[in-house]
């Protein structure tokens, strides 16, 4: 009897993770962010500023892991399952993030380890959020790898090295499936790798020509290709402190604040339009959920502002659309202080940080799609209790939404509030204010960027406590991945078959 027992929990307990796959592809993925080092030490060199030096120690330590890493999981089985699939995302994402903060730390501009996690982080996870109180000073290739950072991150780092390298073969569906995790997944064609090639090209186009129109506009091609970086990635990290506002162009900003907005959209109806199907796009119901929430904001807070602060119409308009679009994309760019807005305007930009952008953008927060599907239940609702044996379906662009997808989704808006709850009891503890630490909070596993009072869009989180920090990288590193997919690997049952 006990033979037996013991006999079942043994199997029962079978680990169900292949280890040597996972470090066999996290090999491969570092050596693809050794190649990303490459790029900014080009950029060094046609600078002439050593800080490629810095570079080149970091692609070393790189190649040197990723080399063994490659050399431990040779000869694994190429399939890759759920479980694979989670920890090689969340592990890629960590990884990335600790190569990719030597070259702040090894050249000695951000000489703290807290700092250089935390500014690599929030710009992987395209947070924007950072520590740095002179980002004028950092030279030409770090401030080139800050926005690279975010442009990779954007669509996701994962998803940038199935479209470009042919090296996952069938299990590139897998991983996609665990690094965009959300409501749904649009499958725009059979062959994963030509839909990451798809989404990527999309990506391209858009980053190519905001980049020409805000060189038409006065900024030079270092800067123009930063921001456009930095914009298509919903990211906000500028080579400038004073962020847009330092250009103090009305062009510059109205070329950042449209494609802000369209960088919110759900890339995959960008493929629509491409393939003449323009009707899917004008008929999306989160889309348009998307673009009444960022007008009506938009024109509360340009008559408060026209009001209020005496701003004239244009410039009152300007200021809320920008405002509005970075932080309802999650961006992060400033063009003025909300600071000193009327206080109920805080709490419009504040559900616009919640809300985030379309699902399958680059854009972070709960996504417009879970708000949708909430709205929708709860006018059923009302429904229900006039018309008590009335079938009410939700559905959304004329498809059916399972009562399973809406219990995921009120799992996860449950999951998300706990988050914040936690993160915002934690940084108070560690001496933040009150508002301060609600705002961070929100802002961090949004992967927003700009905060509210001591840490608004004219300051850095330079001042926070590091334990603070550290609370609010965790926070955007959940965030990014939309929570479940990091909080799974916490679960004991992912580990053993149950």
């Amino acid at each position: 009897m006990g033979i037996l027992t013991t006999s079942k929990l043994s199997r029962h307990k079978t680990p169900k993770v292949n280890f040597r796959l996972i470090s066999h592809i996290l090999g491969v993925l570092l050596m693809v962010e050794a190649g990303l080092f490459l790029v900014c030490i080009g950029v060094s060199l046609c600078y002439r500023e050593s800080d490629y030096l810095h570079f080149i120690y970091t692609i070393l330590i790189n190649v040197t892991v990723g080399g063994g890493m490659l050399l431990w999981g040779k000869g694994a089985k190429t399939h890759v399952n759920r479980r694979d699939g989670y920890c090689i995302v969340a592990i890629c994402w960590l990884l990335f993030t600790v190569f990719g903060m030597l070259p702040f730390y090894l050249s000695g501009y951000i000489p703290s380890i807290t700092d250089a996690f935390f500014e690599t982080m929030s710009g992987f996870t395209t947070t924007g959020a950072t520590i740095l109180n002179n980002i004028e000073a950092l030279p030409h290739g770090l401030l080139f790898w800050r926005s690279l950072s975010q442009w990779i991150g954007g669509l996701g780092i994962v998803l940038f090295t199935i479209a470009f390298l042919p090296v996952f073969n069938d299990s590139g569906q897998q991983l996609f499936l665990s690094e965009s995790t959300g409501v749904t997944h649009d499958k725009l064609h059979p062959k994963i790798s030509v839909m990451a090639r798809t989404l990527w090209t999309v990506y391209i186009v858009l980053t190519v020509v905001e980049t020409v129109l805000l060189m038409f506009g006065g900024m030079n091609l270092f800067d123009a290709v930063c921001h456009a970086f930095s914009t298509t990635a919903t990211g906000g990290y500028s080579t400038k402190q004073a962020s847009v506002a330092y250009w103090n162009s009305p062009f510059i900003e109205y070329v950042i604040s449209i494609f802000m907005i369209l960088s919110g959209v759900n890339f995959a109806l960008y493929y629509a339009v491409v393939k003449g199907h323009t009707k899917e796009i004008l008929k999306d119901g989160e889309l348009l959920w998307f673009l009444r929430s960022v007008g009506i904001i938009t024109l509360i807070i340009t008559i408060a502002l026209f009001f209020y602060n005496h701003y004239d119409l244009e410039t009152a308009f300007r200021k809320a659309l920008f405002q509005v679009a970075t932080v309802h994309t999650s961006c992060g760019f400033a063009t003025d202080d909300y600071n000193l807005w009327p206080p109920f305007t805080w709490m419009l930009l504040m559900f616009a940080m919640i809300s985030g952008g379309c699902t399958g953008s680059t854009s972070g927060g709960i996504k417009n799609l879970r708000l949708l599907i909430v709205w929708q239940n709860i006018k059923n609702q009302f429904r229900q209790m006039l018309h008590p044996r009335e079938v009410l379906p939700v559905r959304i662009n004329q498809k059916n939404i399972t009562p399973a997808t809406s219990a995921s989704v009120y799992t996860f808006f449950v999951t998300y509030l706990g988050c914040v709850v936690i993160g915002w009891t934690l940084l108070m503890a560690f001496g933040v204010g009150l508002t301060e630490s609600m705002s961070t909070v929100i802002s961090a596993i949004g992967n927003v960027g700009p905060g509210l009072g001591a840490f608004g869009p004219a300051y850095s989180w330079a001042a926070l406590p590091d334990a603070a920090k550290w609370v609010l990288s965790i926070l955007m590193f959940i965030g990014r991945l939309e929570i479940f997919g990091i909080l799974l690997i916490f679960y004991r049952g992912f580990w053993i078959d149950n």
